[in-house]
């Protein structure tokens, strides 16, 4: 059945019960109000602070965005993307999406323009809902994306050149659109790429959907009494698709617009959540804070969380360990998975198997894996080989990229890039990968679109940039540069950081290394031999030091 299903039996049978949160801690930031005073101040002050939605209302809102697509020229199998920040409307136009037979086509907030224009062409987007805080992008190529027919604006101050979204759909039915849909059909593209620069379109059909949400649920036992808060992007698979394990229980959702410590923490006391995912910085960052004596937990309320689940990056055995010394009655699990196999949960550690903190785990409920060679011969336990995984959470295609496709697909196997290897009970240890890809706080950073920015300088003579271990981040983007012999002792490391103004925050190299930049005989750069250098020696030095 299709993914929509469940949120229709959500609304017949929870229909007057909460669903969705939305806590905005800047709104009391900026009146100066701490959690602790919220309950004293009058309403008027805070009422932005806290939005709240429940299944019935979600389920109609759903359908008038539905009725409002399908009458104002979106049609079964057109694309509609989502750029929005996590906001309590991204779910309710997402299903809406949905219920109109569309395609619903998430972009990352992070994305420039040009990025933006690059996504919707490649995807063939009919229409785009976008907030705020992407105006002036959305502006910047509003005359240059003939084929998205329609701009739909979320929330106050509409631009001139964009509908009024909401003003617009609460004028259609919030009867169910008259549409059918089947597992087989199509249902979402989301983005990824290798090290190639821009981002390969991932089509899934609803089958996909509907297979990610019953792994979830299965893999961490949601019942409708659970309370999830989630805080990464709702762009990512990661997060809706851990979402939809509450999806499928009618379980209560908050959506928190901040990772500060004391919020993640306060939110969870205030809201009574029981199931946490977090990303490997704000773990840290937590306990940082605790140690610090910023936080006391003895002033929360916190007995009911029961499980902390961190996914997106690997995960150092040394943090659960800490962790689980300052709350000791938690589960803790990971999963491991890509935006190709529609999120987490193709691989699974179990909150059972925390002795094995390290592993990503096992097959994941109703996936199948394997471990091989370059002939795509499974090898040995013990020896190490590209993970492949199987299931029906496995993309369709890259849309309109058969060769892509045809490089990771094989008998419905996807080849995932990752190389791996079994220890001796089968737990699956990521040893390295094939793709160059940066993993940064659980955000993909593609080397070859930063070493192209850098070669723009006039002093750079030629320039790598690899991920190089980081504590908190798990990795950050190291530039190893080459400079011009005109420009060695004169250009600096300030220099460069000014010059990476120019790219997105996220993307800006945080560490510069002034250096030759080895190639081989074929021109390509050498990169294993810049990690041996620069990673492998940092990690035995800074375990030398422990």
């Amino acid at each position: 059945m299709p993914i929509t299903d469940f949120l229709v039996k959500n609304a017949e049978k929870y229909e007057d019960e909460v669903c969705l949160v939305e806590i905005n801690p800047d709104i009391l930031e900026k009146e100066r109000i701490t959690w602790k005073d919220y309950s004293l101040v009058e309403p008027e002050r805070t009422k932005n602070y806290r939005k709240e939605i429940t299944w019935g209302k979600f389920d109609r809102r759903a359908n008038r965005i539905a009725n409002c697509l399908l009458q104002n020229g979106i049609k079964k199998g057109d694309k509609v993307a989502i750029l929005l920040m996590n906001c309590i409307e991204w779910l309710p136009i997402y299903f809406g999406i949905l219920k109109a037979g569309a395609l619903a086509v998430p972009l990352n907030y992070r994305y420039s323009s040009d990025e933006i224009k690059y996504c919707l062409d490649l995807a063939d987007c009919d229409a785009l809902v976008f907030g705020k805080e992407f105006i002036g992008r959305v502006e910047n190529i509003c005359g240059e994306i003939p084929n998205v027919k329609s701009l739909y604006y979320v929330g106050d101050g509409c631009p001139s050149f964009a509908i009024d979204f909401e003003k617009l759909w609460k004028e259609y039915p919030k009867t169910a659109p008259d549409v059918t849909l089947s597992d087989e059909d199509y249902a979402a593209i989301y983005f990824s790429s290798g090290t190639t620069g821009f981002p390969k379109a991932i089509l899934h059909k609803h089958k996909s959907l509907m297979h990610s949400a019953l792994t979830e649920q299965n893999h961490h036992g949601q019942t409708h009494e659970d309370t999830f808060l989630c805080i990464p992007p709702l762009y990512h698979t990661g997060a809706k698709m851990h979402w939809f394990g509450s999806l499928v229980v009618g379980g209560k959702a908050v959506l928190l617009k901040g990772v500060s410590p004391k919020w993640i923490v306060q939110t969870a006391s205030e809201e009574r959540a029981s199931i946490v995912w977090l990303l490997v910085p704000w773990a840290q960052d937590i306990l940082d804070a605790i140690d610090a004596g910023d936080i006391d937990l003895d002033e929360y309320h916190l007995d009911q969380w029961r499980l902390m689940h961190i996914g997106a990056q690997p995960v150092p055995p040394s943090l659960i360990q800490r962790w689980l010394k300052k709350f000791p009655n938690h589960s803790y699990d990971t999963n491991y998975g890509l935006s190709e196999s529609i999120g987490p949960g193709c691989v699974h550690l179990g909150v059972e198997n925390v002795h094995k903190v390290g592993a990503i785990g096992k097959a994941g409920y109703g996936w199948q894996t394997k471990i091989v060679d370059n002939e795509g011969k499974e090898v040995s336990r013990g020896e190490v080989g590209e993970l492949a995984v199987k299931g029906d959470g496995v993309m369709t295609c890259y849309y309109k990229d058969e060769k892509a496709t045809n490089a990771v697909l094989h008998d419905g196997w996807l080849y995932t890039g990752d190389m791996a290897k079994e220890d001796e009970d089968g737990f699956i240890y990521l040893v390295d990968r094939k793709k160059d890809v940066i993993i940064t706080g659980g955000e993909n950073l593609y080397p070859v679109q930063i070493e192209d920015f850098l070669r723009r300088h006039e002093a750079i003579r030629d320039v790598a940039v690899i991920g190089m271990p980081d504590e908190r981040l798990g990795e950050i983007a190291a530039a190893i540069i080459e400079l011009k012999p005109e420009y060695e002792g004169v250009t600096t490391e300030d220099d460069i950081n000014v010059f990476c103004g120019g790219m997105p925050r996220y993307k800006r190299p945080r560490k510069i290394i002034f250096d030759k930049v080895p190639r081989n005989p074929t021109g390509k750069i050498e990169k294993p031999k810049l990690r041996e250098i620069y990673c492998v020696q940092k990690l035995v030095e800074s375990q030398t030091t422990k």
